[in-house]
């Protein structure tokens, strides 16, 4: 499947039935619920359609050599011209990462906080998708009326700046969508999600339908705070003894503040390393939402020679990928930077599943070459950006939904926030687990259940989109697992004699030189067959071969590779 093709041949989402069609809303997930990432929802009426976020998830180790995965969007074909907007939350990559797959088949305009929409332009510039776009920015004195579903911005604390919490008017009822949200009590900057502006948004009667943010159902009370956060980075700036190394999510802003802040405050200087860091400083910057130090260096090879006691290294590599700046650095191959004796590396993010074993290996060559490491297993250097049990409870008994859906979670997470619903006075019946591909419809006196869609996300491998299938990912997995061996021969045509060959070559498989005895048998074996075999089937001889081969290193070695046979007739 092509970038044009993503779309696919399902068939378009359905109208609502005639008979109150006019009170309805139907909602349909195409991501975030029942997994981590790639949230994406689309909203329909008989009068709108909108999406709401459009994000991708990063690979897990079975998605062998694939660079992001995605929804699909069958569900839009045909209906691509009812679509009247994309409205994001915030600006993360499992909200955003997907547009450039989609925008090549929607001219609509996206709706947005000015930092989202820097994100996003940015990143069309990048995929060539930039012209004509229209880019709005939206605000919580700016309502959006998109057919009769009108959108309210309300302000959501998260480990972004201008993140949105959505209250909808819709023809169903009013309905909360907390986007990712914590409740910080005392912001360091601004004034936290606005939970006032949400009670008051529903009024006595509470909401018709919440979807709330389960991905931290599992912890108790309260998240930790920035400014315990602040308090931990103000203590290691003053006692570290040489350079700071700090790595954390990009998008941060409001973390670099604060990495910011404490340089000041101990005088010393900070140099920027990562291209994502960089985009990022200097967005926020644009747009007025960031202080920097007197002496901030975007680029470390004109950063001046100071004491290592009166540097910052403010560098990409949080989740240790293998062209990150403290990756490159850890392995010794960064151009122009380097571990020194006394340093000290801050580790200010979450470890994401699937990136354990490459931060893990990082985080070794960093002791090994005498840095002092710091991660939130060892001190409050992180705070997570989603709120946990006790203010996932105060959302709901702010909103006092008749009907609740949770999202952006593992099945286990929605499981946990539904019984959490139920105990803050949610009735069972209206309490609801929904997954990927299940729409669902909400009217003024019930909730229902459409047909399902296919909803299987579309891997992208570099410029293949939809191209790489479970066959594919178990064939490499057969081939990072047992190796694979190669076959060759050439034949006479007419007297089926050998000319070249039985040549035998294995990648992953043996130490050729080790087990040379073994492909010596497997040469035996590939040449027997042929002195045997009829002339004129070289298809069949090729089965033969692959099966005899199969059977014999099974036998002797207990292993099972790619065998893959090649006879030329001349």
């Amino acid at each position: 499947m092509d970038n044009d093709s993503i779309f696919g041949l399902a068939p378009r989402l359905r109208r609502p039935p005639a008979a109150g069609r006019d009170a309805r809303l139907t909602i349909t997930p195409l991501g975030g619920f029942g997994e981590i990432g790639m949230n994406c929802m689309i909203w329909s009426t008989a009068k709108a359609k909108v999406i709401v976020d459009c994000g991708l998830m990063f690979p897990n180790d079975s998605h062998l050599g694939v660079d992001v995965v995605i929804p699909r969007f069958e569900c839009l074909q045909g209906c691509r011209d009812e679509v009247l907007g994309i409205v994001l939350t915030h600006g993360h990559e499992d909200h955003i990462g997907a547009l450039p797959w989609l925008m090549p088949h929607l001219r609509v305009p996206v709706y947005a906080s000015p930092f989202t929409l820097a994100l996003v332009e940015h990143k069309l510039r990048e995929h060539g998708l930039l012209d004509g776009r229209q880019l709005v920015p939206v605000s919580p004195e700016k309502p959006v009326t998109l057919g009769d579903l009108r959108f309210h911005f309300f302000p959501a604390y998260h480990s972004i700046i201008d993140g949105y919490c959505l209250g909808v008017e819709t023809p169903a009822g009013r309905v909360i969508h907390t986007g990712d949200f914590k409740l910080e009590k005392d912001p360091l900057e601004g004034a936290g999600t606005d939970l006032p502006g949400i009670k008051h948004f529903v009024g006595k009667e509470g909401a018709a339908l919440l979807l709330s943010d389960s991905t931290n159902v599992e912890r108790e009370g309260f998240s930790l705070t920035e400014r315990d956060v602040l308090s931990t980075l103000r203590l290691l700036f003053s006692e570290a003894k040489g350079r700071i190394l700090v790595t954390l999510f990009s998008s941060h802003i409001q973390r670099i503040q604060e990495v910011f802040d404490c340089a000041r405050e101990t005088g010393r200087i900070v140099a920027v390393s990562g291209r994502s860091l960089l985009n990022n400083i200097e967005t926020a910057q644009r747009l007025g939402r960031l202080r920097p130090p007197e002496r901030l260096y975007l680029d470390t090879a004109a950063m001046p020679q100071v004491a290592d006691r009166k540097l910052v290294l403010l560098v990409t590599g949080s989740q240790g990928e293998p062209l990150s700046a403290l990756a490159r650095i850890s392995s010794g191959e960064h151009k122009h930077l380097s571990i020194h004796e006394e340093d000290t590396v801050i580790m200010s993010s979450r470890m994401i599943p699937g990136n354990t074993s490459a931060v893990n290996g990082m985080v070794n060559n960093l002791f090994r070459l005498g840095a002092e490491v710091y991660h939130d297993r060892d001190l409050p250097v992180h705070a997570s950006g989603h709120a946990q049990r006790g203010e996932l409870k105060e959302m709901l008994l702010a909103v006092r939904p008749r009907h609740f859906v949770p999202v952006h979670g593992e099945y286990r997470h929605l499981v946990k926030h539904r019984r959490l619903a139920v105990e803050c006075g949610v009735e069972e019946d209206n309490a609801h687990i929904i997954e990927n591909g299940q729409p669902f419809t909400l009217t003024l006196d019930g909730f229902s259940l459409e047909a399902p869609i296919p909803a299987e996300s579309i891997l992208v491998d570099g410029k293949g989109v939809g191209d790489v299938g479970q066959s594919l990912l178990k064939e490499r997995r057969l081939l990072g697992d047992e190796g694979m061996v190669v076959v060759t021969m050439v034949l006479d045509e007419e007297t089926w004699e050998i000319l070249q060959g039985p040549e035998i070559f294995s990648r992953g498989f043996v130490f050729e030189q080790q087990y040379s005895h073994i492909l010596e048998d497997a040469v035996k074996v590939a040449r027997e067959i042929v002195e045997t075999s009829v002339p004129g089937d070289e298809g069949r001889i090729k089965e033969r071969v692959r099966v005899a081969l199969r059977r014999l290193f099974r036998r002797v070695l207990d292993r099972d590779p790619v065998l893959l046979p090649i006879v030329n007739v001349v």
